[in-house]
């Protein structure tokens, strides 16, 4: 288990997200659908606080991308991989150290090979903890998943980028945090499909965890940098943390709206326009231009962010 966290809860106000006590409880369903040779998806089915959970099984071993929340949905999630991998050995790793894409990952103790980047470790030690009652917070539902959740360290750390040879396929996994946490990672197969965790989003208001003063990690330069790469790398196959499995085009679009609420937040901040009306500027203009993407509570969080790290 990580040690005790030592960062006090994050707190947000948690009426914001209203939408979430009213919604499916958070469990990952379905079968794994193939998207690509050897490469799966569990869907999220655009369940609130469900991920899209990956699984790439090659001739010798498969890689098993986030987990679910809490012990329950990741039993799952290993059943799965079991029934697709057979006998295969098995590794894990997340997208970034949010309960709903990691905190599984007590399954799979013992059952796999858990690979994290240094800097998700060290995330998850000082946060994971305070975020686990964070999320309690959100709903009945949700606290019932976390009911008995235990952190877990992984097995393997590395720093920069590692590969996996699966056999027939390669998992590149690649820190590139600060971003939409202090830690995120890719996962890039063969050099098509890419995993992208919160990075991207499908048709929902990117996730920005702005909770000062207890979590500011959220980078709006760095996240647009990741973004940028991404795109020039040109991936075939794109799997957004939340949302439908896209093309390219979905990092443009996400790209697009952070470059948008990062330039209006610097240049109202520049003009002397105090953080609330900036983000009461930004929410309505964004909820106009951005008018079918859900979740439109997040945008106030990216802008006051951004306004936040305009001086940086």
């Amino acid at each position: 288990m990580c040690p005790a966290d030592v960062t006090p809860n994050p707190s947000p106000d948690l009426s914001v997200f209203a939408d979430v006590r009213t919604s499916p409880s958070p469990i990952v369903r379905g079968e794994p659908v193939e998207v690509s040779d050897g490469v799966y998806v569990i869907p999220d089915k655009r369940v609130e606080l469900v991920p899209n959970v990956g699984i790439v099984v090659g001739e010798r071993a498969a890689l098993i991308i986030d987990t679910g929340m809490g012990p329950r949905n990741g039993t799952h999630v290993l059943e799965q991989a079991r029934r697709l991998a057979g006998d295969r050995h098995l590794y894990l790793t997340i997208t970034h150290f949010h309960p709903e894409h990691g905190f599984g990952a007590q399954a799979f103790k013992s059952a796999a090979t858990i690979v994290y980047n240094a800097s998700q470790r060290a995330e998850l030690h000082r946060k994971g903890a305070a975020y686990v009652e964070m999320f309690k917070g959100l709903s009945a539902a949700a606290a019932a998943e976390l009911e008995g959740v235990e952190l877990v360290d992984p097995d393997l750390v590395y720093e920069g980028q590692a590969e996996i040879d699966l056999g027939g396929h390669k998992a590149a996994l690649r820190a590139v945090g600060p971003a939409h946490t202090g830690s995120d990672q890719v996962i890039v197969i063969d050099d098509r499909v890419l995993f992208g965790g919160d990075l991207i989003e499908t048709r929902i208001f990117p996730i920005a965890p702005y909770f000062p003063p207890h979590d500011v990690d959220v980078n709006g330069p760095g996240w647009i940098g990741v973004l940028d790469d991404l795109i020039a790398r040109g991936p075939e196959i794109v799997v957004p943390g939340h949302g439908e499995v896209a093309d390219v085009s979905l990092i443009r679009d996400v790209r697009d709206y952070l470059d948008y609420v990062y330039g209006e937040a610097a240049r109202l901040r520049a003009a002397g326009v105090s953080a609330d009306e900036t983000a009461a500027k930004i929410d309505e203009q964004a909820r106009a231009r951005w008018s079918t993407w859900e979740r439109p509570e997040w945008i106030g969080f990216a802008a006051r962010a951004f306004y936040a790290g305009a001086h940086r």
